[in-house]
């Protein structure tokens, strides 16, 4: 599989480029893609910055009647299309500038969707599994009350992430509607399907994953019967997306968790092995002739590599070890720059994944328009849905790449940030 593209240019910064923040990365694609528009830079100037940063303090009384105060976090980059939008995430090491960082990504990602939000991130520096569920009840209540000014149905609606689940969604949204005396389910998404979440949402990212891979292998001409496929990460997104192409007729290869991974050139059976929801960590319980750590599985000779885990695992140090003929990311943020340059060079494509795991945010406003016509659709409507916004976005950066001779990624950032400077030239700017 070939690709005319060309390389991304670097930004000079003091820190090596394996070292960038998400911050500095994400301001360093935005100016990359402006570079191929004729875009005011004075909204490529705002455009640079949040609209706001919002910190917190959470105190909660944890099981031993101590008293622990966390930080937590809420970047709202940018809502000229509509309210902000992104995940809450409960990890130890979410800080300022990754919330802000992220938060551009998914204002770039819903653009490209075309959906009618702004980006946003959020979360809380804490270990999730270190809390009992009574103290994550707690400190996601009082996050709530902290935040409970800048969120809402029309400002910004959060979501799950990293260490949070529809179950944390449900005990926010039931923060937030008992405050304002009334139910409010549209305040939040990605909650269980009984207090106003919608059938498919925990599904979508894999699903969409899966979408846009096989659109990928068909477009460089492959079949997807004789496609081999490697999977980093079963849970969420690596499980459904594995499922699907599976059932689609692609061979699965090999799959991997925290602890490692299965690989059989024959194939997985990926029904008959347990997602990480359904049993923590069991990939490696799995009888298959072979084992790989997580480093070899990214190595392996593949049509298709997806990487459905964590960031930054395709780096400077394997990108040149990869023999994938394909990449699609499932993870947020799993190639470096470094590591984008050199699959540029040796004409691996990258499709990324503000486009290729966008099912999530697509699904999420589904919930939303649900949510607020208090109408529930069905399990097929939200499939059916999925699949033609999916395609058409996948159409949309196809024209950009096969017009402007670019990388994937590129051609994503182009198609989003056209649609949000449109936007900002439309509105103008207040005085």
């Amino acid at each position: 599989m070939a690709s005319t593209s060309t390389t991304e240019t670097e930004q000079s910064t003091e820190e090596p480029a394996e070292q960038e923040s998400a911050l500095q990365t994400a301001r360093r694609q935005l100016r990359h893609a402006a570079d191929h528009l004729d875009i005011d830079p004075n909204i490529v100037e705002r455009l640079e910055h949040p609209k706001s940063v919002h910190e917190v303090t959470v105190p909660i009384e944890r099981d031993d009647g101590s008293v622990d105060v966390f930080t937590g976090y809420r970047a709202q980059h940018d809502s000229v299309r509509g309210p902000h939008k992104g995940g809450l995430r409960f990890h130890p090491e979410v800080t300022r500038d990754e919330c802000v960082g992220l938060g551009m990504w998914m204002t770039w990602k819903c653009a490209v969707m075309d959906l009618p939000f702004g980006g946003a991130k959020g979360g809380i520096s804490v270990n999730p599994k270190e809390l009992s569920d009574r103290e994550k009840e707690q400190l996601t209540r009082r996050f709530t009350e902290e935040l409970r000014d800048v969120i809402g149905p029309t400002v910004d609606i959060p979501a799950p992430d990293m260490g949070t689940d529809p179950q944390t969604m449900a005990w926010l949204m039931d923060a937030y509607s008992m405050q304002e005396g009334e139910t409010i389910p549209g305040v939040v998404t990605g909650k269980p399907p009984v207090v106003g979440g919608s059938k498919g949402r925990d599904s979508a990212p894999g699903r969409s994953v899966a979408i846009i891979a096989r659109e990928a292998i068909d477009y460089y001409e492959k079949d997807i019967r004789e496609t081999s496929v490697a999977i980093q990460g079963y849970g969420s997104v690596g499980a459904n997306a594995a499922r699907l192409l599976d059932e689609w007729g692609a061979n699965v290869v090999a799959l991997s968790d925290v602890n490692g991974g299965i690989y059989d050139t024959n194939g997985l059976d990926t029904h008959s092995i347990p997602t990480h929801h359904e049993e923590p960590e069991a990939v490696m319980t799995h009888d298959a002739p072979e084992t790989v750590s997580n480093d070899e599985l990214l190595e392996l000779d593949v049509d298709v590599l997806i990487p459905a885990a964590v960031g930054n695992v395709l780096t400077a140090d394997n990108a040149d070890a990869v023999q994938a003929d394909l990449i699609v990311e499932g993870a947020n943020g799993p190639t470096t720059s470094a590591a984008s340059e050199i699959f540029a060079e040796r004409d691996i494509p990258v499709i990324p994944d503000i486009l290729a795991n966008a099912g999530g945010v697509t699904v999420s406003y589904f919930e939303w328009l649900q949510d607020i016509n208090r109408r529930a659709w069905s399990l097929e409507r939200v499939n059916d849905e999925l699949e033609t916004e999916m395609l058409a976005a996948w159409h949309d950066v196809r024209e950009e790449l096969e017009e402007r001779d670019v990388t994937w990624r590129d051609a994503a950032y182009i198609v989003a940030l056209s649609r949000v400077a449109e936007a900002h030239d439309a509105r103008g700017l207040w005085p």
